[in-house]
C-alpha cells in the first residue's frame, strides 16, 4: 500500500469528527488507500489571568513575566497535545472497525489550510467538515475555514456534516467548464464511485453548446462501464440542485468549488457556499 497516495481526514474535538472520520474510512476502503487522521491545535497564548505583573518595577520584572507566560503556555500545549492524543486514538480505533485497512495519526501545531498546503502533496483525497469546534459553538452553518482551505489546494476535496450512510447515488453538477469535466473524469477513472449509478444534471444559464458538452460526459461516463442518466434544467443552479438532490435520493455531490476570485464572492457572494449551506450531503469539491 502506497503511504504517499492517501486519504487525510481533518478533525477537530467536535461531534462532526466521527463524521469525517467515519466517510474518511469508507474512501480509504473504496481506494485501498492508507488513512490518515489529521488534528491541527491553533496557537492562541494567552495572558495569565494570574497574578498581574503589570505594574511591577522590580529588577527582571519583564523578564520574571515573560517566563511565566512561556511555561504557562507550555504547560496549555502539553495538555492539548495528550487531549489531541486520546482523541486521536479513538477516532483511529474507529476508523479500523469501519474497514479503514490502515490508519495513522498526526498531531500539528498551526493554521489547517498551511498545514494542508504542506501535505498536500502525499494526499489523494481530503476529507473535511462542512462544521467544526467554532462553528458548533456559534450555530453557523458553514465553518469558517472551508473557503479558505478549499481556495488553498488543488486535490479533491470531500465536504461531510451529517452521520455516514453508506453513498449509493451519485451527482455530478455539470457545467462543462474544466473543474467540472475534470470531475467527470474522476469519477470515470476512481474506484470511489465505481458501481454506482451516477446522475449528470446541467443547470443555470442556458448554453448554446449544452446537449454537446452533456453527450460528451455521457460517453465518457459510459465508456468507463458507467450508465449514467443526464438532465438539462435551465435555471437558478441552487435551488435545481438542492431539489433534485431530494428528488432523486442523491448521496454524494461532485461540483467544481469556488471558480471566481475571493474578492468577487465578497462582493456579489459564493454559489459555492450557497449550495454547501443548502445541502445536507457529502460534496466532492474540484479545483
Amino acid at each position: 500500500m502506497n503511504s504517499e497516495n492517501r486519504v487525510l481526514a481533518c478533525v477537530d474535538q467536535s461531534k462532526f469528527a466521527d463524521h469525517v472520520a467515519d466517510y474518511a474510512a469508507w474512501a480509504a476502503q473504496r481506494l485501498d488507500a492508507p488513512m490518515e487522521l489529521l488534528h491541527v491545535i491553533n496557537r492562541h497564548p494567552e495572558l495569565s489571568d494570574s497574578d498581574d505583573l503589570s505594574g511591577a518595577i522590580g529588577f527582571n520584572a519583564q523578564e520574571k513575566l515573560l517566563s511565566q507566560l512561556s511555561e504557562e503556555d507550555e504547560a496549555r500545549s502539553r495538555e492539548a497535545r495528550e487531549q489531541g492524543r486520546i482523541f486521536l486514538n479513538r477516532l483511529r480505533e474507529r476508523a479500523l472497525a469501519a474497514g479503514a485497512p490502515w490508519v495513522d495519526v498526526r498531531q500539528r501545531h498551526g493554521e489547517l489550510a498551511e498545514t494542508l498546503v504542506e501535505l498536500e502533496p502525499s494526499v489523494r483525497l481530503i476529507v473535511l467538515g462542512r462544521r467544526g469546534r467554532s462553528a458548533e459553538a456559534t450555530q453557523r452553518d458553514l465553518g469558517r475555514n472551508v473557503e479558505h482551505v478549499v481556495r488553498s489546494l488543488r486535490c479533491p476535496i470531500l465536504a461531510v456534516t451529517e452521520p455516514f450512510r453508506p453513498p449509493r447515488n451519485i451527482m455530478v453538477a455539470f457545467d462543462g467548464g474544466m473543474s467540472t469535466r475534470r470531475g467527470i473524469e474522476r469519477v470515470a477513472t476512481s474506484p470511489l464511485f465505481r458501481g454506482m449509478p451516477v446522475h449528470i444534471l446541467m443547470s443555470g444559464k442556458r448554453k448554446s453548446d449544452a446537449a454537446k458538452q452533456l453527450q460528451w460526459a455521457e460517453q465518457r461516463l459510459a465508456s468507463a462501464g458507467f450508465s449514467p442518466t443526464v438532465e438539462l434544467l435551465p435555471g437558478d443552479a441552487e435551488r435545481i440542485i438542492a431539489q433534485s438532490i431530494l428528488d432523486r435520493a442523491i448521496d454524494i455531490l461532485v461540483m467544481g468549488a469556488y471558480n471566481h476570485s475571493p474578492l468577487r464572492s465578497a462582493l456579489f457572494g459564493s454559489k459555492t457556499s450557497d449550495l454547501l449551506r443548502s445541502s445536507r450531503i457529502p460534496t466532492l469539491l474540484l479545483r
